[in-house]
């Protein structure tokens, strides 16, 4: 597999994600009662395998590879990318914030988690097409077949040292169980 289709298959994982959190921000704004513990898990889902593993292997590789091989970082693709990046780490910290205050008994908790959801969630949605539709087919074009097949190496290393083995899977089990209860 490239590093593209990789990344594109990951996507998938994420734009599902996104569809669950679009059910809960709703349920949270109907003021339905939500597993706590649900909020808590779409958070680490988000932080670990989206920023994390995902981004991690895009920011650290996928882009320094790209932009030796000609395009540009600043006031291109590439920057666009790690602006919105950036942008939906907040919205994560503050979905996490307001777990954390929920916890606390914070009555205005779940309305900031609904807030910064679909806030993550419209980021996200345009910021996954831009990849696969501009960038991703950017990068086969100028990156040769040995460096590609050096990013899909390092992508696998990225996973083993940044969330470890079985991860992955339970991140899918994860998805499945969500999706059957916010998705039926």
């Amino acid at each position: 597999m490239t590093p593209a289709g990789q990344l594109r298959e990951e996507h998938q994982g994420i734009l599902l994600m996104l569809r669950i959190l679009e059910k809960v921000a709703a349920k949270l704004e109907a003021k339905e009662k939500v597993d706590l513990n649900h909020l808590d898990r779409i958070v680490e889902f988000l932080r670990v395998f989206a920023d994390k593993c995902h981004h991690g292997k895009e920011e650290e590789l996928l882009f320094p590879a790209m932009e030796k091989a000609g395009v540009p970082k600043d006031q291109g693709p590439i920057g666009v990318m790690l602006a919105e990046h950036q942008q939906g780490r907040g919205f994560i910290r503050g979905m996490a914030r307001a777990v954390d205050q929920q916890k606390k008994g914070d009555p205005k908790a779940l309305p900031s988690y609904a807030e910064n959801a679909r806030n993550y969630i419209a980021l996200l949605t345009q910021h996954i097409n831009k990849e696969d539709n501009v960038l991703f087919p950017m990068g086969e074009k100028v990156l040769s077949k040995k460096t590609q097949e050096e990013l899909v190496e390092g992508f696998e290393k990225i996973e083993e040292e940044r969330i470890g083995p079985g991860t992955h899977e339970e991140f899918h089990k994860l998805l499945h169980h969500l999706q059957e209860v916010y998705l039926k």
